[in-house]
């Protein structure tokens, strides 16, 4: 794979020592001005024009908002246009560099939108294009950029998957395309693909987010681009602009959103009852003890972000530098995530042709408290009583007969918290160098090239302490450490040609070159039973026994070529041509590279003639756009196959080790491919006081990555290849308006976006049409849950219940029967296997919402987000979380369950039949329909208006708000049953007693994670 990189590698570097040796030119009886274009808010305008004022020289700015012009000696003045803009006449008498601010003629047009490898204007994109800007983003103060993003753009699916502090989310753009290669988008900061992970993004360090959704906007990224990409900007110092200090902060408590609905004493013992006493009260037991297990253990948690930062510019340059602390405590005792964050950027002009830069995000995360689980206090009968008779706490409690458990309330965890823990330090540092020169003679032709540097370490630790976590106080102790090194260099080589002709033909030319090379080495180790607790993980080499040692080493690289044209006539109609072409290492050889094509094309109708007298209509472009895109996000080495190891002993002294196949090579591994269609529509109305976007995609992979099982005569497990296909199809709509603009003072702004996707398996191995150990089905999602599907409860006098549940007795679950009748109607079989039904759990659509309300200095906004139907899997209910069985084994979910007295529950006879340890059908217990309406924040703030006082202190700005977070849910079956937040918590193979295996890990759950939380927080923001 080296040899696959090392020489390109040297090529780049080649190329780019001849491009910063290019000479300087300069021409007679010309002075040439060179400056920048800019909006109100220092964001630069691509595509300006600029023409001198009694002459014909004539240039635009390119997609830094960046020009220079040569114009005659006695030239006074040049001339700025930009659509949606007042053109702009600037003197430039006596002046070589002019920073050039416009005003706004039509707001809706001044948008500049990250595009990949430049920006465009809003109203020249063709692509689908989602964008978000900073200030938005944090109206969700949130501990990274998913938690913020969710429900804000159409398109964009993030679902939680941990509930824990600091973690991320699970983002799909536009659905779920491979059955078991990655579906994850790119994330690209500030340029250059980013090798981390989300949480090490400060969002306070944002500028904007740009979301590429279709082929012919993410072809521009070629492979790696195939699940969507995330376009991050971070903020920078603009030229000309004035030193500035900034302080952001915002603090508060957090409280539990709702406990687990567990039963009380009272309840609990009166279930046991209903089961049939088939467990009796232990010595810790007693009928007349309720114990609130979780009264024990709850902590209030805290969340906490301070950042400070300064920027500014210079004739020529600009810098940027912000150092950040966030920390959030959650509410189970020993859980926190803190991270520390430096930022800097530097942009410097060198001469007339040449601009150097660097951005550098460096960060320190701190995890902590993930050993703790809440299963083992949600299991304990409430009827325990946890205090010895002298009012010290019980090191362990016994209940339901034989059962016992370790005692773990927050008093307990802090007080072993350096005896049982699990931590993990992650220090990263993502770094992008860049070079531009103009090339002389040649207007609006320049070459650049990126350089990106990254490093990411990450080491968890882990330790228990002897007798910690277990009912045996002699346990011995055990610890573990595993360490990771990342090592990420990118590589682009881009050449731009940017010009406007004769005012109307804007051209736009990218091509590029580049190479990257991903390197990650592990190691681990294990011990049990250390000398001391002091320890810890630290001294590993001094384990008793059961020692363990493993490592690592992955190496992974891409090389890739592109060109993009982008042109536009008189702002009315618009192409784009994508060509990519990328080998990567991972495939097979004869199958490395791939080049795929993507077009779109737009027409701004509202710019025709046709249109003058629709006054009202102020934007109307219609966008299409067809592409293709690959994937080839498997796990490197797939081509080669794998081996396993296996112990032999031959007597009581001779060892071995042998070798067998587990994965057979995979010679003629290719690509994954995706072709979009999308088609779109952008409008305005009313002077753009109502604004949005329609859209409509589809999407058909084909040759998806998957690991095929073998039969066993092979004598290998699986084989990677190339089978099977999926589509994704959806509709998206956002709309935006301005109900209020002034009024009396008053300003009135909402917004809301709806979007849903039709999601199905078209093809799988060898023309079957059903994977039922991995849930796969020709014709349906891929996510769905394979499972008999509750009808109801049987009751007295029903027919056939004999027939179809032999043994069966009123009040246990009945569940669809799909099998024929006899000519008396009658059921010809029982039920069994092939009554099983596949049931689809993504939702008929999703959105968010958010509205904001400003009188003079005091703003209210609120934010939310909203999902009708589906499915909510809920393992606190179904039966594999072992807090459902109605059996009064374990500690119950408070639910209605049938008696003879209570026919109408919706819960089965706890003296029913039983399958395992819980009743017959028990999963069925746990799906619930996951529409809900979901406020995630509301803000109220007030913005102190120019003073003397504030003047005297060189404050420029200062806030104040007072922020709601995760307030209150609306509209949701599951929380008006169990009080709790309705969004899943886990992956489909953790927190439940009996998970999922590996294979579903991608059907989302709500399990006994850590519980959702409610914050309440002040905020400050001040600008000297």
């Amino acid at each position: 794979m080296r040899n696959f990189l090392s020489n390109d590698f040297s090529k780049c570097l080649v190329f780019t020592l001849l491009a910063f040796f290019l000479s300087e030119s300069v021409y007679a009886q010309t002075k040439r001005i060179s400056g920048r274009v800019v909006d109100g808010q220092n964001e630069p305008l691509p595509g300006a024009g600029v023409k001198a004022k009694s002459s014909a020289a004539v240039t635009s700015t390119g997609v830094d908002g960046e020009f220079s012009l040569d114009v005659p000696v006695n030239e006074t003045a040049i001339i700025v246009s930009f659509i949606g803009f007042t053109n702009k006449e600037v003197d430039i008498q006596g002046k070589t560099n002019v920073l050039i601010t416009m005003a706004p003629d039509n707001q809706s047009l001044k948008e500049v939108v990250v595009v990949g490898y430049g920006t465009q204007r809003r109203e020249a994109v063709t692509g689908s294009v989602a964008t978000i800007g900073g200030e938005t983003l944090r109206d969700v103060p949130a501990a990274n950029i998913s938690q913020a993003l969710q429900g804000r753009l159409p398109g964009v699916e993030l679902s939680q998957t941990s509930s824990q502090p600091g973690a991320g989310m699970q983002i799909r753009v536009r659905g779920t395309r491979s059955l078991s290669a990655e579906n994850d988008p790119l994330v690209v900061l500030d340029g250059i693909p980013f090798a981390g992970t989300i949480g090490d993004i400060n969002p306070n360090d944002i500028k904007s987010i740009d979301i590429l959704k279709d082929a012919s906007a993410t072809a521009i990224y070629g492979s790696r681009g195939a699940n969507g990409v995330v376009l991050v900007t971070t903020n920078r110092g603009q030229q000309g602009q004035k030193a500035k200090l900034s302080y952001n902060s915002f603090f508060g408590p957090k409280t539990l959103f709702s406990k687990y609905p567990m039963m009380n004493g009272q309840e609990f013992a009166a279930l046991r009852a209903a089961a049939g006493n088939l467990y009796t009260n232990s010595p810790d037991e007693s009928n007349d003890v309720s114990t609130d297990w979780q009264d024990l253990f709850y902590q209030t948690g805290r969340v906490m972000s301070h950042d400070l930062g300064v920027s500014g510019g210079t004739e020529q340059g600009g810098y940027n530098f912000n150092l950040g602390y966030f920390e959030d405590e959650g509410v189970v005792p020993t859980q926190q995530f803190t991270r520390y964050s430096l930022r800097g950027s530097l942009d410097q002009g060198v001469g007339k042709y040449v601009k150097l830069g660097f951005t550098t995000n460096n960060s320190y995360n701190f995890t902590e408290g993930s050993n703790v689980g809440l299963y083992g206090i949600l299991a304990i009968s409430p009827l325990a009583n946890p205090y010895n008779e002298d009012g010290t706490l019980k090191r362990t409690v016994r209940y339901s007969g034989a059962d016992e458990s370790w005692l773990y309330t927050r008093d307990v965890l802090n007080n072993v918290s350096d005896r049982w823990l699990n931590e993990t330090k992650a220090l990263a540092t993502y770094n992008s160098i860049y070079g531009e020169v103009k090339i002389p003679g040649v207007e609006g032709l320049k070459y650049r090239l990126n350089l990106g540097l990254n490093y990411r370490q990450s080491n968890n630790g882990s330790f228990t302490g002897v007798g910690i976590n277990s009912t045996n106080p002699d346990t011995k102790s055990s610890a573990a450490l595993n360490t990771s090194f990342t090592t990420d260099w990118t590589v682009e080589n881009l050449l731009t040609y940017d010009r406007t002709f004769a005012e109307k033909h804007q051209i736009n030319v990218v091509g590029l070159y580049s190479a990257q090379e991903t390197r990650l080495t592990n190691a681990n180790a294990s011990g049990v039973n250390f000398p001391t607790d002091q320890f810890q993980y630290y001294n590993l080499g001094q384990a008793g026994e059961e020692m363990r040692v493993g490592s690592g080493l992955t190496e992974y690289g891409l090389l890739s070529w592109m060109g993009r044209v982008m042109y536009s006539y008189d702002n009315r109609y618009m192409f784009s041509a994508t060509l990519r072409t990328d080998g990567s290492s991972r495939l097979a050889p004869g199958n490395k590279w791939h080049t795929y094509p993507a077009v779109s094309v737009g027409w701004n109708i509202s710019r025709e003639a046709f249109m003058k007298d629709f006054t009202s209509i102020n934007q109307l472009k219609l966008r299409a756009g067809f592409g293709q895109t690959s994937n080839q996000a498997i796990r490197p080495y797939s081509t080669l196959g794998r081996l396993g190891t296996r112990p032999y002993n031959f007597g009581n002294s001779t060892y071995a080790t042998g070798y067998y196949v587990t994965e057979l090579p995979s010679a003629s591994l290719g690509w994954e491919y995706s072709k979009t269609l999308n088609l779109g529509l952008d409008f305005g109305f009313l002077d753009n006081r109502l604004s949005g976007t329609v859209e409509y995609y589809k999407t058909n992979t084909e040759d998806i990555l998957l690991g095929q099982g073998l039969p066993a005569t092979t004598g290998a497990g699986s084989q990677t290849v190339n089978i099977g296909k999926t589509q994704n199809k959806g509709i998206e709509l956002s709309l935006n308006g301005v109900i209020l603009d002034n009024v009396g003072g008053w300003t009135w702004e909402a917004g809301v976006n709806f979007f849903g996707n039709r999601n199905k398996i078209v093809g799988l191995a060898d023309g079957s049409t059903r994977d039922e150990n991995n849930w796969w089905f020709v014709g349906h999602p891929v996510n769905v849950i394979y499972d008999y599907e509750k009808t109801g409860l049987w009751q007295e006098g029903d027919p056939h219940l004999s027939v179809l549940e032999p043994g069966g007795k009123p009040g246990m679950i009945k569940v669809k029967y799909t099998g024929a009748y006899n000519e008396n109607g009658v059921p010809v079989r029982a039920i069994g296997a092939a009554d099983r039904q596949i049931i689809e759990i993504d939702p008929d659509f999703q959105g968010g919402f958010n509205t904001r309300v400003a009188y003079k200095g005091f703003d209210l906004s609120a934010v939310g987000i909203f999902k009708s139907g589906g499915i909510l899997n809920s393992t606190l209910y179904g039966s594999s979380g072992y807090l459902n069985l109605l059996t009064a084994r374990r500690g119950n979910v408070k639910v209605d369950y049938w008696t003879p007295e209570n026919t109408d529950a919706k819960y089965p006879n706890p003296a029913g039949p039983r399958s395992g340890d819980g009743p017959k059908y028990g999963s069925t217990m746990g799906y619930f329909d996951a529409s809900y309406v979901k406020v995630r924040t509301i803000t109220l703030g007030y913005n102190f208006q120019e003073s003397k006082w504030m003047g005297k202190t060189g404050i420029d700005r200062f806030r104040v708000y007072f922020t709601a977070q995760n307030p209150f849910v609306l509209f949701s079956p599951y929380h008006k049953e169990s009080g709790m937040d309705p969004e899943t918590n886990s992956f489909g193979n953790e927190n439940a007693a009996v998970a999922y295996g590996e294979n579903l890990r991608r059907i989302l759950t709500q399990g006994t994670n850590a519980p959702a939380t409610r914050s309440f927080l002040l905020g400050l923001n001040l600008t000297f």
